[in-house]
């Protein structure tokens, strides 16, 4: 075999593992779709998967926003989790900022400490988090689950954003000083704006972390009028009756802003990535 057939075979290989591996991810997207489209009548006589539903309908959708009130679930959602992301991030960029430039007694103690505070497991927090809420009256509202979302969020993303803030020479601080900017303008004008891939991918992990979360939503927020869309999705299906169309429909709804998120990012990350910090 020549060098030219082997590289050929090599390419052939990658591209089938890249094929299976893009068949694992879309065939339960594949399933939830299909699902979603098909009346419970065919959902219960279906004896496999089946790629084209034999009668398929948007019913399905319109049923569940009639039936339940999803805009309020994902009200809910959007407020929790987008303001913890928002928080969250804001906090994290100034935290890594700061670590990533100034030398301080402790700092290696703090790093050391965010870390750490990510190896506990969740469910040794949730006591201790209701607890808290429940003494200061925010118990069972969007803003203490916003709260609870931020705290998940601030200690790895400014770990995050303090490696990322690490690779970016700290001559351009010197030269900003000079000019007579003061820290915070230095900041916000010319090293955030280098720092947008960095940025990015951090928004990215934190409103996903908390969009998909659902452990502390079902303990925290025990009215029907509180649920997050992702706690609500288990709460329809009951010990008597379980209809999958309505638990795909409510699927695909709740992907939907993950995927917007990654559609309007991607072209800021990309964008990010081709800026430098050369001044013209």
């Amino acid at each position: 075999m020549t060098k030219k057939q082997k590289s050929a075979l090599v390419v052939t290989v990658g591209y089938v593992i890249l094929a299976l591996g893009c068949l694992c991810v879309l065939l339960p997207l594949s399933w939830m779709v299909i699902t979603s489209l098909k009346s419970m009548a065919d959902i219960t006589l279906s004896r496999g998967l089946e790629l084209f539903p034999s009668g398929p309908t948007l019913e399905n959708f319109v049923n569940i926003w009639k039936e339940y009130p999803i805009a309020t679930y994902i009200k809910n959602s959007a407020i929790a989790v987008g303001g913890s992301t928002v928080f969250g991030v804001v906090c994290a960029a100034l935290c890594g900022y700061g670590l990533s430039r100034y030398e301080f007694k402790g700092k290696a103690f703090l790093l050391n400490f965010l870390l750490v505070t990510q190896m506990f497991p969740a469910v040794m927090k949730i006591i201790p988090y209701y607890k808290i809420l429940v003494n200061i009256h925010l118990n069972n509202t969007r803003i203490g689950l916003l709260i609870v979302y931020a705290s998940f969020s601030i200690p790895f993303c400014t770990w995050m954003m303090y490696g990322y803030f690490k690779s970016i020479p700290t001559g351009l601080d010197e030269a900003a000083r000079v000019d007579g900017s003061s820290a915070l303008y230095t900041f916000y004008k010319i090293i955030l704006p280098i720092a947008i891939p960095g940025l990015v991918a951090t928004i990215i992990y934190a409103f996903l972390q908390n969009w998909n979360e659902y452990m502390f939503a079902s303990v925290l927020m025990s009215a029907d009028e509180k649920k997050t869309i992702t706690y609500a999705i288990s709460t329809m299906a009951d010990a008597y009756k379980i209809q999958w169309n309505y638990l795909m429909c409510a699927a695909m709804i709740s992907s939907i802003p993950t995927l917007a998120v990654f559609v309007v990012m991607q072209k800021y990350l990309i964008a990010g990535m081709t800026a430098g910090a050369v001044k013209e």
